[in-house]
């Protein structure tokens, strides 16, 4: 048996949030109905996976979609790692992107693009978030080698995995987001990431 772990990064469901364009960063906030939907059918499209666990960001938004596919799929309560939340957007947590775009024009247009070198003043560095995220799979795949897991977590921390995985620089501006319920398979060990082809029959 592989020492690796194959583990399967996975974005949450929507939250009302999501749909009004107002930006969470660690702001806890529940996925929507839709969000429950789109969890539910993950939790089917996972049934035959093999996965032994379910790791999960401690944020609400995606600790409710960890709990509802470990319960569909009976498997133990989600482990929480808080290596694998959102990265930390300071002090435009909770203002609409509309609001954002009259008050800081320039941010605006870099969150749009997801540029990670958006400045957060109060909040989390590029590097830093990019370490912590990094740091948080390996430690993953160190826990449960051989293993195959779910990880629930969030579009800025699928976005700094798939970088590494395309070995882009920390500062490459992605043109496709992680849409809800989107997932990478990763085979990873304590020392290395690398991409995983998996299909689920």
């Amino acid at each position: 048996m592989s020492n690796s772990t194959q583990i399967c990064i996975t974005r949450h469901g929507e939250t009302d949030w999501n749909a009004a364009g107002i930006l969470q960063g660690w702001l806890d906030v529940p996925i929507n109905e839709l969000g429950r939907r789109q969890t539910v059918e993950l939790s089917e499209t996972f049934a035959a996976s093999g996965f032994s666990c379910v790791y999960t960001s401690p944020l609400n938004r995606a600790f409710e979609c960890a709990a509802i596919i470990a319960g569909r799929l009976k498997l133990p309560a989600p482990i929480v790692h808080h290596g694998l939340k959102e990265r930390h957007f300071g002090v435009i947590q909770g203002i609409p992107k509309a609001e954002l775009a009259e008050l800081n024009p320039v941010l605006f247009g870099q969150i749009l693009k997801r540029n990670p070198a958006a400045s957060f003043e109060q909040g989390e560095s590029m590097d830093d978030f990019a370490t912590r995220v990094l740091d948080a799979v390996k430690n993953i795949a160190e826990q449960r080698p051989g293993e195959r897991v779910l990880v629930i977590t969030h579009g800025w921390v699928i976005d700094v995995v798939i970088r590494h995985l395309h070995n882009l620089p920390r500062s490459a501006i992605l043109h496709v987001k992680p849409k809800n319920g989107e997932c990478v398979w990763l085979d990873a060990t304590a020392e290395s990431i690398r991409h995983l082809q998996v299909e689920l029959r």
